[in-house]
């Protein structure tokens, strides 16, 4: 794995530089915002994940992820914050970051959410790679068609009431797939975070929370809200009041 590091305390990149090495990854910092995207752009297709501070000298971290996205959106990023409020949260995750880290963190703990996220998209991306074989009449199957809603994991795509949900990050999509495929059933944010983000449970809820957030906000354009939350368990999809 080849991991770009964007991060200005010199300390913990070379505490982390030695986790890496043990690991077998190739790694690259960069310790500044305008230093960061001069890396990146370099050589755009060459990283599978970047780890990226939110405080950041020359521009900040929010506009990194802001640039990098335009750039590409399939590029695994995993922000690392010392702030710890929701607002921050779920803005990081607007702007693309698939995944946050509190600081101060453990090693092991962001080594096994690179994994976890580094495996969810090379998935991704061999399923996506095999649906661009599909026939465009296999491509028109839905993976769920409750008559209100639609979805599939083909094209990712997802309707409601014959809208399109716009702009679906792979998270959200994932999120909801899993939720909508098992109807009224409720799921707990631990049971989210292992299947869909592939790691047990460290005690960051508020990743699920963040994402459910933007996920309710995009069906809520389109049309009616149809992911429930279960107070003090978790959430579950209904649209049988719709």
């Amino acid at each position: 794995m080849k991991i770009l590091m964007i991060e200005d305390n010199k300390s913990v990149s070379e505490m982390m530089n030695m986790f890496f090495q043990k690991e077998g990854w190739e790694v690259s910092f960069a310790y500044d915002g305008k230093d960061a995207l001069k890396i990146f752009n370099d050589d755009k297709d060459a990283w599978d994940l970047i780890t990226l501070d939110l405080n950041l000298p020359e521009i900040d971290g929010m506009e990194v992820a802001k640039e990098i996205r335009k750039v590409s959106d399939s590029v695994p990023i995993i922000m690392l914050t010392a702030r710890d409020t929701e607002s921050d949260q779920v803005l990081g995750l607007e702007l693309g970051a698939d995944d946050y880290v509190t600081k101060p963190f453990s090693p092991i703990t962001l080594i096994a959410r690179i994994k976890a996220l580094h495996r969810r998209s090379e998935l991704v991306n061999t399923k996506n790679e095999s649906s661009s074989a599909e026939t465009d009449s296999e491509e028109e199957i839905n993976d769920i068609d409750t008559g209100i809603f639609k979805l599939n994991s083909k094209t990712r795509e997802a309707s409601i009431e014959g809208k399109d949900i716009p702009d679906l990050t792979p998270k959200e999509f994932d999120l909801l797939k899993t939720l909508a495929s098992k109807p009224r059933q409720v799921f707990s944010r631990e049971q989210l975070l292992e299947q869909i983000w592939g790691y047990d449970f460290f005690g960051d809820e508020r990743t699920v929370d963040a994402h459910i957030k933007k996920l309710r906000q995009k069906i809520e354009k389109v049309g009616p809200q149809v992911i429930s939350t279960v107070w003090g368990v978790g959430y579950k999809f209904d649209d049988t009041d719709v």
